[in-house]
């Protein structure tokens, strides 16, 4: 490839949206939102182009209000191009590009992408998820973690209140924070456990929950505590809405109550939750080796309908 003949730029806004869209992707249809909601940025949107033809994308993605990348989450190309040009062209749109948009000395933002379930079993989907991991390896990153991501939908039977548990609303988030604080204690995520190598478990709780859970713009009286019936805490559920879908977006046990199946009764909480807000799905993740979390959404009707590739840089 000759590097004089590929022109690297950010977008120049939204009027340059359907270029940007040429080459497909699950988040194509969110970017006029994003934009619309300071999400994304066109400055955070590069192409590299050879003439007029896109031979490849990246973007960054960040919370509302926030002035920094949160996310990597559209990194692709032409799959038309040479196995060598492809790597090649998105290993140089991603430098370039990075070098632009983050601020110097700052952590890289988390690579993410959404992948069909058997993509390794399928070539046709094999090839393309592991040429981007290829660009994302040789500009220095490496697999963090791979995720389900699991859907429940309508129509699917939501099991009744088995009453082996009570539920009631978080008094305050101090409450929350001591809840999630404890949950933290053999945690089998991924993300957590890395928390936990830089900071507390309250310390990590607090990050949580500010950083996530606060922003959620859906009512905080869907939160779950689920309690034995004397009222003491056995874990808890978050059913929300993330902007983008209805979600569980986090359930957990307390240590001293795992293994007596008290996960299903709080997981059917929270489906009914958002169930009875006649949502059109509910979206949930875990970590791929998160087994027994897993198991639960499946026993709950929850199907797996993708995966999530993380990778972080060092």
């Amino acid at each position: 490839m000759n590097p004089n003949d590929v022109t690297m730029r950010p977008i120049t806004g939204r009027e340059e949206l359907d270029l940007f869209c040429r080459l497909s992707y699950a988040l194509n249809g969110e970017f006029p939102e994003d934009l619309a909601r300071a999400r994304r940025r066109p400055e955070w949107m590069w192409v590299a182009l050879r003439g007029d033809r896109l031979l490849a994308r990246a973007a960054w993605w960040t919370r509302p209000g926030n002035d920094t990348p949160h996310l990597l989450d559209v990194l692709d190309v032409d799959d038309g191009l040479p196995a060598h040009e492809r790597v090649e062209v998105g290993e140089r749109l991603l430098r370039t590009a990075a070098a632009a948009v983050l601020p110097d000395g700052a952590p890289r933002p988390e690579y993410t992408r959404f992948v069909p379930p058997g993509w390794r079993d399928d070539p046709a989907t094999a090839r393309p998820v592991r040429d981007r991991m290829t660009i994302l390896e040789r500009a220095g990153a490496r697999l963090f973690v791979e995720r389900l991501r699991l859907e429940w939908r309508p129509g699917t039977a939501v099991p009744g209140p088995s009453g082996r548990l009570a539920f009631r609303p978080v008094q305050d988030s101090g409450e929350l924070l001591t809840l999630m604080a404890a949950v933290l204690e053999g945690t089998l995520d991924a993300h957590s456990r890395e928390d936990l190598t830089r900071m507390s478990p309250r310390e990590a709780a607090a990050a949580q929950y500010e950083e996530e859970l606060a922003r959620y713009p859906s009512p905080r009286e869907w939160w779950r505590i689920a309690t034995l019936p004397d009222g003491e805490p056995v874990g808890f559920v978050i059913p929300a809405h993330n902007t983008y879908n209805p979600v569980i977006a986090y359930i957990a046990v307390l240590p001293g109550h795992r293994g007596r199946g008290h996960v299903d009764d709080i997981l059917a909480e929270g489906t009914r939750v958002l169930a009875a807000q006649d949502v059109p799905r509910i979206r949930a993740s875990t970590d791929l080796g998160n087994v027994p979390m897993a198991a639960a959404f499946r026993r709950a009707g929850y199907v797996d309908f993708e995966r999530e590739i993380n990778m972080t840089w060092d």
